[in-house]
């Protein structure tokens, strides 16, 4: 069966301009006008859409996170059917503070069942600890070894709950993870938590400085968490670093300060700052503790995967051109990642593609690995067949 998506305005996620869009097997087949007809070929008409990539999500608690207030603020696991009517086609599952109750083969199983319900789900070894759990010996074992692993973290830094490692420890973890990477041909990348403190990015910065570990090897996150922190990103980024806004929040982040992930990327972009290296990720399902002033948990918030898509499109509504929105949810995380089939729209790439509503900007519909998910509020998950009400 061919499939072709018939006059929708294309980005890749740069602008295409009007063309059909042709899709065989698990791929994208070829774009442009094609003259091929019968039975086997589905039409479907996109010419009051916008066609582009699918979301890829670079943090992602898939099996849940939390417990900072005790076990019932453990948080739930991230359904499938949420991410794909979020429009999310590629995920990576990470583990948070808590790498005893959740453990690295928990998070396999559940990023091979979000693979096997149609999506495409990688994984991180290790958690906010220095030393890294890991399955093998350590995390270079972990990265060779097992295929779904493709970085470690999120590493936390900057935070009361971090193990408030040295920068010899995180040069020491990087150069693991950069090497795995090398020997496995995978990102190694290292995703590292960044907390509140005032500290920010420093050891970042002291890792670069004293080590040989490129600043490309790290991937911090939350840099939105405040306007002082993100301006230490901006740095980063002008540097020649990759830096990562949470999607997810709460308002009491917001009272607290946290600049929203539509508003950071309208800043950078009014700034002329390289768009090509900042990313928005959901933090899917990932305890938002509040903390007092002592340190005392006070309260929870829970990450939504449906953040993702809602920050994109409010970034447009800001006045962000579109391709630039979509860099920060599909081709600038798969870059980071190392998944040259994923995040963009173009021939050879995996067809993981997304209908948006040019009025609107509403999703939809939703296809990943060359089969339609989710049409117009419905979600076709193959897990449904198995089970009976």
């Amino acid at each position: 069966m061919l499939t072709q998506i018939i006059g929708g305005i294309c980005y890749s996620p740069e602008p295409l301009g009007q063309q059909d869009v042709w899709v065989a097997g698990q791929s994208v087949m070829a774009l442009g006008n094609q003259d091929l007809r019968g039975s086997l070929v589905q039409q479907v008409d996109a010419s009051d859409c916008y066609v582009v990539p699918g979301l890829v999500d670079s943090l992602a608690h898939i099996i849940g996170g939390g417990g900072e207030g005790g076990f019932r603020t453990r948080t739930t696991e991230l359904k499938t059917a949420d991410a794909i009517a979020a429009g999310v086609t590629t995920l990576v599952g990470v583990l948070g503070t808590d790498a005893i109750t959740r453990t690295l083969t928990n998070l396999l199983a559940k990023a091979q069942a979000i693979n096997e319900e149609g999506l495409t789900c990688y994984c991180h070894t290790g958690s906010y600890q220095i030393p890294a759990k890991t399955l093998f010996a350590d995390t270079m074992d972990d990265l060779v070894l097992i295929d779904k692993f493709i970085g470690v973290g999120e590493v936390a830094i900057a935070d009361h709950r971090s193990s408030q490692p040295t920068y010899q420890e995180l040069a020491r973890l990087a150069s693991q993870a950069r090497v795995g990477g090398m020997l496995s041909g995978k990102a190694g990348i290292v995703s590292v938590h960044v907390g509140p403190a005032a500290a920010g990015l420093e050891l970042l910065w002291q890792v670069v400085a004293q080590s040989d570990i490129p600043r490309t090897q790290f991937y911090p996150t939350h840099i939105n968490r405040n306007q002082s922190l993100l301006e230490q990103g901006w740095q980063w980024l002008q540097q020649g670093g990759w830096i990562d806004l949470t999607t997810s929040c709460t308002p009491e982040d917001l009272a607290q300060g946290e600049i929203k992930c539509a508003a950071a990327l309208q800043q950078a972009w009014q700034r002329g700052l390289d768009l090509s290296r900042l990313t928005f990720s959901s933090d899917a399902n990932a305890s938002l503790p509040f903390f007092n002033a002592a340190g005392d948990f006070i309260g929870l918030g829970e990450g939504k995967i449906q953040s993702l898509y809602q920050e994109m499109v409010d970034a447009v509504r800001l006045g962000v051109p579109l391709e630039h929105a979509l860099r920060a949810v599909t081709l600038n995380p798969a870059t980071v990642l190392k998944l040259p089939h994923k995040g963009r729209l173009a021939v050879k790439a995996d067809a993981d593609i997304l209908l948006i509503d040019k009025a609107s900007l509403q999703l939809r519909a939703v296809m990943a690995k060359g089969r339609w998910l989710w049409s117009d509020g419905r979600v076709a998950v193959e897990r449904s067949s198995l089970f009976f009400d």
